[in-house]
């Protein structure tokens, strides 16, 4: 990221001298000679900080310093001041500013308070960046839920949009955490039955016999503690739609009565003899590999083809990189505001960590992990220190795993993007561990977007 610097003094020599030195630094610099100058620059171009001389003719610092706390709240201020004129300056960090320096500058002091103030201004823009695009994400859809800008994200999202509307069956499969119950949300909310009964059974949850009473309900008296007639999941979903989740774990008895629901939308509660119709869409979900359970007798293949009429695959988190960061900030978000904490965004290394830690429990280990730290965080950013020990890991940061399929520039941008995790951020380091020049690193950095 490429920042822009105000410096305000009224002294020639005193401004070109921190320009020049600031310029070596890396950054784009702007210069005023008083507080009227400044803030006439500021209406005309953007500066991520601004450097200022206490006293000045026309308008001195500490005037420029409550206009810019007021029109440009999130800029740094940083001040300059001489010897005599220390307590105004301690005012100035009361009223706002971020520090302020002795003249004559210490240029080394300088370079490093300008850094230690953008790295938190970066941290503030990189978090509100990622804000506006999950809300962007979110708004472009008629379901908000699903948070995700990667091209396997949009697949799955293309076929739920495809789909909705339609009466097919649906099977969702994919690993445990990776959001199987969003993608069922979101077909009933994009379907024709959005405001009909939706009925969610998590059919591992319970034993094969409560199973068969939840689902088809039972007569008063069909067994023991059947005091009363009871409803099932079925008649209850009845012009609606029914979500089966870990549907590969039901038993063939009960197998059995969900496939003549497919068939013939006809079943009998338990210890019945009525017969009773239903019109029910039929959604389920699954960790297991169904056509391996088909193959040791565990699943009906007839019922399988029944519910696969159409298969939405969800990726795991390790293949859509692209989505760590958004599903981040939206667990931040949400966190900081249950538990009351004013937190700004996630510093750079963490962003990294977060980035190449492998999460083999997904979306679910995610969403705990940014709890986690939202609790643990004593700061207004969250740092490594405040991120569970298993994703700070080295031995994850050490494993690069590169999912079958990639392309070579995936490939290397994800092989770049563990080894500077891995050596802590320091470019050095990485480049011999790479084999390769630190010139060669940087411009490959630059080439993937691995600035911060």
């Amino acid at each position: 990221m490429n920042f822009s610097i105000l410096i305000v003094d009224d002294e020639k020599n005193i401004r070109e001298g921190l320009a020049a030195s600031m310029e070596m630094d890396g950054y784009e610099v702007v210069l005023a000679s008083n507080g009227v100058e400044a803030l006439r620059v500021l209406e005309k171009e953007y500066a991520d900080l601004v450097i200022a001389d206490l006293k000045m003719p026309e308008m001195g610092g500490e005037e420029l310093l409550k206009h810019i706390s007021s029109a440009y709240p999130t800029v740094p201020v940083i001040i300059l001041t001489g010897h005599g004129t220390i307590e105004s300056a301690v005012n100035a960090m009361r009223n706002g500013a971020y520090d302020f320096l002795t003249k004559p500058v210490n240029l080394n002091r300088l370079s490093l308070l300008v850094k230690r103030a953008l790295s938190n201004r970066e941290l503030v823009l990189k978090h509100r960046e990622l804000q506006e695009e999950v809300r962007r994400i979110s708004s472009r859809r008629k379901y908000s839920d699903i948070i995700g800008k990667s091209a396997q994200m949009k697949r799955v999202l293309d076929v739920v949009e495809q789909v909705a509307s339609t009466k097919a069956s649906v099977l969702i499969t994919g690993e445990s955490g990776v959001g199987k119950e969003l993608v069922a949300n979101a077909l009933v909310q994009l379907s024709d039955r959005a405001e009909k009964p939706f009925i969610k059974v998590h059919c591992a949850a319970l034993s094969e016999s409560l199973l068969e009473s939840e689902l088809f309900g039972h007569e008063k008296g069909s067994f023991t503690g059947a005091v009363a007639r009871k409803r099932g999941r079925f008649e209850l979903a009845n012009t609606g739609t029914i979500f089966l989740d870990e549907i590969g774990e039901i038993s063939s008895q009960v197998q059995v009565k969900i496939l003549r629901v497919l068939q013939e939308k006809k079943f009998e509660r338990v210890g019945g003899e009525e017969t009773l119709e239903v019109d029910v869409r039929i959604i389920s979900a699954t960790n297991r590999d169904l056509k391996a359970e088909i193959q040791t007798g565990n699943f009906r293949e007839d019922l399988f083809y029944r519910l696969n009429v159409v298969n939405i695959f969800v990726p795991p988190l390790r293949e859509r990189k692209e989505d760590i960061l958004l599903l981040a900030t939206a667990f931040l978000k949400e966190f900081a505001e249950e538990n009351g904490k004013s937190i700004q965004g996630i510093d750079s290394r963490a962003r990294m960590l977060l980035s190449a830690y492998s999460w083999p429990g997904n979306v679910r280990e995610l969403r705990n992990c940014m709890e986690s730290a939202v609790v643990m965080c004593r700061s207004n950013s969250i740092s490594v220190e405040d991120l569970p020990p298993s994703v700070v890991d080295e031995k994850d940061a050490s494993d690069i795993r590169v999912p079958l399929g990639s392309t070579m520039e995936e490939a290397e941008k994800r092989i770049l993007q563990h080894t500077l995790v891995f050596a802590g951020g320091n470019k050095t380091k990485a480049a011999d561990m790479l084999g390769i020049g630190r010139k060669t690193l940087h411009r490959k950095i630059a080439e993937y977007g691995l600035e911060e």
